[in-house]
């Protein structure tokens, strides 16, 4: 395994993370957690060298915490740095910021958070933690033993993320960041902002959601074949984030053993990528812009939708379909769903556009993907 140094935070960090927001499941419900398969992979990977395990307070509808507090257990704590994030949209008083901070330390088990985060900030959200006094809290957190070092998750545009990284002398950001999306969000102007000022800098999102680790369509499998190294496509996506070298680590959410496995052997054999290797990827960014059709990480910050279609499965298939010549395959699995889960339910209310964190045109899309897959 291979380390950065994390900012001004004082240690080295891994510079692969593990992110616990894809963990496997039992059956198709996302908190219903493979509890013994989860331990065993995160185990695996502090095993084979990774020193850092990011949640939140979100994640598998709130068990992604107490699951990371049972892999911790038997002497796994004290060796890692863990991080997770307030869930600043529930934080609606002063008095919130400790309340949220004291129940994750309590499902955690442990008496203080290494690594801590405003999660997914934006304009409006930020706008919010200014008129509650975030700082005032952020110093009880560190004078409490509580916070060891204090940062923020980020989901805007540039100029946002700059006024927030201006505006408190943060320990480290968390940014999305791969190389599809070098002018998205705080992008690469952002990551070299932050890291100018002294943060660590972890980018999230770095395979794209797991879109850029699928079997790619054969024009882009061709580069990648010209290619005098070969890689995965997910390692390929890996190393061009490592090869910045303003990024502290790259954080990746595993769902198998596979992944954690070859993620790790990729951790361990990073070597910063030639000219040929940049034009290449540089080629293959090109090839999926013309194939992409939603730029969806299936995040899932969008639902529950109000009136019950499952906006990230309608994307997964419209992209699919596009990205990789499936769209007749894709078309019966569209029809197989639900009528309320389907694009065709949309009531265009904006809900979900007022949480997506890509601020993409969602009701304009999903009227795309049911012309598509019913027109």
């Amino acid at each position: 395994m291979l380390y950065r140094k994390f900012g001004k935070c004082g240690f080295e960090a891994s510079i692969l993370g593990f992110g616990c927001m894809r963990l496997p499941l039992r059956g198709k419900d996302s908190s219903a957690i493979d509890e013994p398969e989860a331990i065993r992979m995160i185990r695996y990977a502090i095993d084979h060298g990774v020193n850092y395990i990011d949640t939140a307070y979100p994640y598998h509808g709130g068990n992604s915490e107490l699951l990371v507090a049972k892999a911790l257990k038997d002497g796994y704590r004290e060796k890692v740095k863990l991080a997770t994030k307030l869930p600043t949209w529930l934080v609606n008083e002063h008095g919130d910021f400790d309340r949220y901070l004291d129940e994750q330390l309590a499902k955690l088990e442990t008496d203080h958070i290494d690594c801590y985060l405003l999660h997914a900030l934006n304009k409006s959200g930020w706008d919010k933690l200014v008129e509650l006094d975030y700082q005032k809290a952020i110093e009880r957190y560190k004078q409490s033993g509580r916070v060891r070092h204090m940062g923020f998750s980020f989901h805007d545009d540039l100029e946002t993320f700059k006024e927030i990284v201006d505006a408190y002398d943060w320990d480290f950001c968390q940014i999305q960041y791969n190389y599809m999306n070098e002018t998205h969000q705080a992008g690469t102007e952002g990551l070299r902002y932050a890291a100018a000022k002294g943060l660590g800098v972890v980018v999230m999102e770095p395979i794209l959601g797991g879109n850029l680790a699928k079997i790619p369509p054969a024009e882009i499998q061709g580069l990648w074949e010209s290619a005098p190294v070969r890689r995965t496509p997910a390692e390929w996506a890996l190393q061009w984030v490592w090869n910045h070298p303003e990024v502290s680590m790259v954080l990746s959410g595993m769902s198998d053993m596979r992944q954690v496995e070859e993620n790790v052997r990729s951790a361990s054999r990073f070597q910063p990528l030639t000219q040929e290797e940049l034009s290449i990827v540089g080629k293959v960014h090109d090839t999926y812009l013309r194939l992409m059709k939603a730029d969806c990480t299936g995040c899932r910050y969008c639902m529950p939708c109000p009136f019950g279609v499952n906006i990230p499965r309608n994307f997964s298939l419209y992209n699919e379909g596009s990205m990789y010549d499936t769209m007749a395959a894709k078309k019966q699995s569209y029809a197989r769903m639900k009528e309320e889960n389907r694009a065709s339910a949309c009531k265009a209310c904006g809900q979900c556009e007022e949480l997506c964190p890509q601020n993409l045109p969602i009701r304009a899309l999903l009227k795309e993907v049911a012309q598509v897959f019913e027109g």
